[in-house]
C-alpha cells in the first residue's frame, strides 16, 4: 500500500492548464490496486470489468503466516476471477513509523541473493503470474532503496533473469524531487534493459498538472505504465474530505493519461496502463482515503466518474 505522499501535495492546490480531451476509445489499459480481497465479491466492482489488478508483496511474505495466508487468499481469489495480477514487490510489513523507513535490522533491504531466492519462491507458488514489478515506490523514503538505486537495479536484473516471458516494471518511481536523478542513476546500472517503467503520479493528478509526468516521460525510454494514480478523497492536513474534488481529480487523471496515450504519435507519447489506487475506502477518520467506494462498500462520486472514463479504454 502506497506510504508515499509525504512532500508532494501541499496545503495550497495547484490547476495546471493541461486538460484533453477524452477520446472515444484509449489505447492504453485500465486497471486497478487494491489489498483487499473482498473486491472481487462486490457487485460494483464487477460491474466496472476490470482484469487488471495490481496488488503489494512483501517480499519475504512467506515468514509470516498470517501475511503468507493474506496474500495467497488474494492470489487464490484474483486467479480464479481470471484477473491478470501485477505483482509489486515492496518492504516487510510493518516496516513503516509516522511515514519514515524503520532502521531495524529487519527492515533493512534484502541481498540480491535473499530478493532472488524469494522471488523463485513466489513464481513457484503462483507460476501463472506473469505480470511483476521489482520494487514498490523504489525513490521514495519509506523504502530501503530510496538512496540505493544501483540496488533497485539489480533487483530488476534478478526479475528479469529469473522470469522470462514476464511482463517486468523495472522500476516505480513517486513523482517527487530525486525523481528525475533516481532514474538517470537507476537506467545506468539497469544497462539498457529497462523497457517499462512506473509512475505514481498522485502530484500530478490532484494538482491537475503534468510536470511529474512529463519528466519521466523524457527522462526514460521505453512505456510508462502509471501503476498507482487516483484522485484523492482526504489527506490530511492538506486536503479535508471532498468527493466531489476527489471526482474531478479523477476526471483528470484520465485528461492527463489521454495527453499522453501510447496510441499517440510521438517519442512522449508511451502511457500503456493506468492503475487506479484505489477501490477500497479507509475507514471513517483515516488520515489518507483513495478509495472510489466507502470503507462499507457504498459508491462515491469518484465511482462513477471512473466507471465512465475506464469504459473508453482497455480494461
Amino acid at each position: 500500500m502506497t506510504m508515499l505522499l509525504r512532500k508532494i501535495l501541499p496545503l495550497a492546490l495547484v490547476v495546471g492548464g493541461l486538460v484533453a480531451a477524452t477520446p472515444a476509445h484509449a489505447s492504453y489499459i485500465v486497471g486497478i490496486g487494491d489489498q483487499n480481497v473482498g473486491i472481487f465479491d462486490q457487485t460494483a466492482f464487477q460491474a466496472l470489468h476490470i482484469k487488471r489488478i495490481r496488488y503489494l508483496v512483501p517480499y519475504d511474505w512467506y515468514k509470516d503466516a498470517g501475511q503468507a495466508a493474506e496474500v495467497d487468499g488474494f492470489m487464490t481469489k484474483a486467479h480464479a476471477q481470471g484477473a491478470d495480477v501485477l505483482v509489486h514487490f515492496t518492504a516487510r510489513r510493518g516496516c513503516f513509523n509516522n511515514s519514515n523507513y524503520s532502521r531495524s535490522k529487519a527492515c533493512k533491504a534484502p541481498s540480491v541473493a535473499t530478493y532472488t531466492k524469494d522471488f523463485k519462491r513466489f513464481k513457484k507458488q503462483y507460476p501463472w503470474v506473469k505480470t511483476y514489478g521489482a520494487w514498490n515506490e523504489a525513490n521514495h523514503e519509506s523504502q530501503p532503496t530510496a538512496k540505493n538505486p544501483k540496488l533497485a537495479a539489480q533487483y530488476f536484473l534478478a526479475l528479469r533473469k529469473n522470469c522470462k516471458g514476464c511482463k517486468i516494471v523495472a522500476l516505480d518511481v513517486l513523482d517527487i524531487s530525486n525523481m528525475r536523478s533516481y532514474l538517470t542513476s537507476f537506467q545506468r546500472y539497469a544497462k539498457g534493459k529497462a523497457k517499462i517503467f512506473g509512475l505514481h503520479n498522485y502530484g500530478d493528478v490532484n494538482r491537475k498538472r503534468s510536470s511529474g509526468t512529463r519528466t519521466v516521460l523524457s527522462t526514460v525510454k521505453g512505456e510508462v505504465w502509471l501503476t498507482e494514480t487516483g484522485g484523492i478523497l482526504t489527506f490530511l492536513p492538506s486536503f479535508k474530505t471532498n468527493a466531489k474534488r476527489q471526482a474531478a481529480a479523477t476526471k483528470y487523471m484520465f485528461s492527463l493519461a489521454n495527453t499522453y496515450d501510447s496510441r499517440r504519435k510521438g517519442m512522449k507519447s508511451r502511457i500503456s496502463r493506468l492503475y487506479d489506487y484505489q477501490y477500497t475506502g479507509a475507514p471513517k477518520g483515516a488520515r489518507f482515503d483513495a478509495g472510489l467506494v466507502n470503507f462499507d462498500g457504498t459508491l462515491r462520486k469518484a465511482y462513477s466518474t471512473f466507471k465512465t472514463l475506464a469504459a473508453k479504454a482497455k480494461r
